[in-house]
């Protein structure tokens, strides 16, 4: 899998969370879909897209528009419902299958440090 324009990324951790707004408006659904980081990656919150397969190869995808996010602490905005687990809604691409899908959400890093801590914090799940 290649990103347009990105020298890394990473997937969101198993325990990340959306808000799903209660009245949508009629365009894209994503777009009025709030996502709750963990408190351990809010410093990374710029760097979460929408990611889109490209039409001319299956194996490369262009960043679509940030996601809209906010901090496990902050409060739920009015007029929103969850907070809902992200899997199965999405899918991480690392993941093996037999089948890419034509969008994902993924962190995305022009830096190697930056992409690096932001991994380290997907992958460290806190005991619950």
């Amino acid at each position: 899998m290649i990103v347009q324009d990105t020298n890394y990324f990473c997937d969101m951790p198993e325990d990340m969370k959306y808000l799903r707004d209660r009245n949508p408006p009629q365009n894209f659904l994503e777009q009025n879909m709030i996502f709750v980081l963990p408190e351990r990656l809010r410093k990374f919150r710029r760097n979460l897209f929408h990611v889109r397969r490209t039409d001319s190869d299956a194996t490369v995808y262009a960043p679509l528009f940030r996601v809209r996010c906010i901090s496990e602490h902050d409060p739920i905005p009015e007029g929103y419902d969850g907070p809902f687990d992200v899997f199965p809604f999405y899918t991480n691409p690392t993941r093996k299958r037999r089948r890419t899908l034509d969008y994902y959400v993924l962190f995305l890093f022009q830096d190697k440090l930056s992409y690096v801590k932001c991994s380290e914090g997907v992958t460290r799940i806190p005991a619950g």
